[in-house]
């Protein structure tokens, strides 16, 4: 496979950016060797600078869930295009994509469209400690929420640990308001809450965890949540960036049948388009300004190309697309385990839907200790024998693959043989 017109502009870009990306995931730090740049995407399909075809499996990330450069979602984002990139004033496209919104998940009773999942999660961070009149949030370790001050933060070394800064930058003082648990314990929720319930404005959580690779929710684990925030009267911020209107049209909280008081959105509501929004209890939003006090504001927000790209890709999303998908989910998880068993490999994979990771470990993978405890060396052989053989997953064990209604069965059969030669490498790393 030839690399050099990537290698060359990795040297390019290294002078330019830093670490030669513009986010970090993208310099390949966690397998090794050099990134690929990308000329051009159609479908399932990514083509690199070299010429190199690749099935896909990154998504940018998770928004293309109808595939790269569909037509319908084309024509839409260019039709609105050509009324105007831009204009800082209200715009009917952003209705049409809300009233779709809501007609999917009626618990998001009114909500904000701006431009990023970052800028929905630390948006909606600010309603809760407004609405409460409370300081503290709590996280889940693993769970990341976009790179906003409040969210970078680890626990230490348990629930009674306040929050440390995991990132220069972020002031102690600051971050010592958000504390952390490990995800899918409630009993750990439960002795934060009752040391520190009244100081807590919110929860927020990824409801199936996407970023340290997938993490399934325990059976009833988000109820549980839901009943402490209720008892404590805090509220329950469900961050649906990743999973919204992927794993289901009423996204995770339709898949468990839970009723948060906020959601956060963006992938799949902007198709490949910067955007995020954020949402939920009409009383909740009716303090966001201008109706209410607390101020959110954004010069983008509700992009019409943004709102084109949302909407087409929504209506797109039919009940058989959601059933098309849950079936190559499911063919392709099936293919991977039993490819793995065939070279001796151990390994967990975790899926719900379209999202799928596949963990080096022995043990099942449910938390951040168990999802770190997998072989990254391992990962990292199996990842650049995939890619050498045209597979493009994501470059680190803790991410999330998705899957688009673009996959095809030829894709999964040339996946599932190339996972073949992937394990055989990984076998070969202790």
């Amino acid at each position: 496979m030839k690399t050099e017109l990537s290698e060359k502009l990795f040297a390019k870009a290294k002078d330019l950016f830093p670490g030669g990306v513009n986010s970090p995931v993208r310099a390949f730090r966690g397998v090794g060797g050099t990134p690929r740049f990308i000329a051009r995407g159609k479908g399932s399909h990514l083509v690199d600078v070299d010429g190199n075809d690749y099935v896909d499996y990154v998504l940018s990330w998770g928004p293309l869930i109808v595939g790269h450069c569909h037509p319908e979602v084309m024509r839409e984002v260019q039709d609105a295009m050509k009324d105007g990139s831009s204009f800082g004033a209200c715009s009917p496209r952003e209705i049409q994509l809300a009233e779709l919104v809501r007609a999917r998940m009626p618990w998001v009773e009114k909500m904000r469209f701006c431009s990023s999942g970052t800028e929905a999660t630390t948006a909606a961070i600010r309603v809760a400690r407004g609405f409460t009149g409370r300081d503290d949030i709590v996280k889940c370790d693993g769970c990341y929420h976009g790179a906003g001050d409040p969210l970078l933060v680890k626990a230490g070394s348990g629930v009674e640990t306040l929050g440390l800064p995991d990132s220069p930058g972020v002031p102690a003082d600051y971050a010592k308001h958000t504390l952390t648990v490990p995800y899918n314990d409630l009993a750990a929720m439960e002795k934060l809450f009752a040391e520190r319930g009244a100081r807590i404005a919110a929860v927020i959580v990824e409801p199936i965890v996407g970023n340290m690779g997938v993490l399934v929710p325990r059976p009833g684990y988000l109820e549980g949540l839901l009943a402490i925030c209720r008892k404590h009267g805090a509220l329950l911020i469900i961050d649906e960036v990743m999973t919204g209107f992927r794993v289901s049209s009423g996204g995770a909280c339709g898949l468990y049948g839970i009723r948060p008081d906020l959601v956060t959105f963006g992938k799949v509501i902007g198709a490949g388009l910067p955007v995020g929004a954020f949402g939920g209890r009409a009383d909740v939003m009716d303090r966001v300004a201008p109706a209410g006090p607390i101020y959110q504001a954004g010069t983008l927000s509700g992009n019409p190309m943004a709102m084109a790209a949302g909407f087409s890709t929504l209506r797109l999303m039919t009940p058989a697309a959601y059933e098309k998908l849950e079936q190559l989910g499911a063919a392709l998880a099936d293919g991977l385990v039993k490819a793995a068993a065939a070279e001796k490999v151990p390994v967990q994979v975790n899926r719900v839907g379209s999202m799928f990771t596949v963990f080096f470990s022995e043990k099942p993978v449910f938390d951040a200790a168990s999802a770190r405890a997998a072989s990254t060396r391992r990962f990292g052989a199996f990842f650049h024998a995939m890619l050498e053989n045209g597979v493009y997953l994501p470059p680190s064990q803790f991410e999330a693959c998705f899957l688009s209604i673009a996959h095809t069965e030829a894709d999964l059969d040339r996946t599932v043989a190339a996972a073949r030669l992937g394990f055989a490498a990984a076998a070969q790393v202790e």
